[in-house]
Order: C-alpha cells, then structure tokens, then sequence
C-alpha cells in the first residue's frame, strides 16, 4: 500500500506542482510542520520559508512568502502567489530581497508582525544563499 498522497501548488495564475509526495513539510506560523499521508484534517497559514516535498523520485523545495494551507483526505493544498523554486532563484536577487527586508526593518515603521514576517524572510534567504 503506497504511503504517498497528492500535494498541489496552486498560485492565482498557474498551477505550480501536483504531484504525490511522502512527506511535505512547510512552514506555518506554529513552526515548521511535517505532513505524511493520514495526517489529521487541517487548515494553516504559511510565513515565509520552505516548503519540502519529499518524493519517491528525491525532494523538491519551493520558497514562500506566504499563503494558506489545507490537509484533507490525503490532498494537500497550498494556495500562494509567491512560491519560487529554490533552484530557480538566482543569488543577486537574494541578495536584493535580504537587502530590502532587512532596510524595512531598520526603518522601524513597521508592525510587530511584519517584523517577525521579515525576519523569518531574512533568515531563509540566508540559508538559501548558503
């Protein structure tokens, strides 16, 4: 019996990813959290970060920014307009992104929760660059 389910990347403008993963672990505001086939029924919001699809084929990872995600009979969703392949980024505008997150910040007229937001977009940037 496979223990894959179907995960599916969905933007306002394309379809981004369907396919069937074993895992999938994304990054909602509880943390980070990991997906397997039977996972309880939920519905989340994503802060920026990773999402890691584990396939029998290897993984894939996409970088978001934000979004909403729902789990249900083994269907994954995840709605987002930001979600960029890691391997598609291309290190100047990493570069550019951390900059302008990081000046967002310094300027200190932003709420508590873009502050926390930035932060964690700093901070996978970062480890993207790596």
């Amino acid at each position: 019996m496979s223990e894959n389910f179907i995960v599916e990347i969905i933007s306002p403008d394309k379809s981004i990813l369907k396919s069937e993963a074993s895992e999938v672990t994304i990054p909602s505001y509880e943390g980070q959290m990991g997906i397997l086939k039977d996972h309880i029924p939920l519905i989340t919001f994503l802060r920026p970060g990773l999402i890691i699809i584990k396939q029998d084929s290897g993984e894939k990872i996409f970088f978001v920014e934000d979004g909403t995600v729902e789990f249900a009979n083994n269907n994954l969703l995840i709605l987002t307009s930001t979600a960029k392949s890691v391997n598609s980024l291309e290190k100047n505008s990493i570069d550019a992104a951390i900059k302008n997150s990081q000046e967002k910040i310094d300027k200190g007229e932003i709420s508590d929760k873009e502050k926390y937001l930035l932060s964690h977009k700093i901070d996978t940037l970062r480890e993207i660059n790596k």
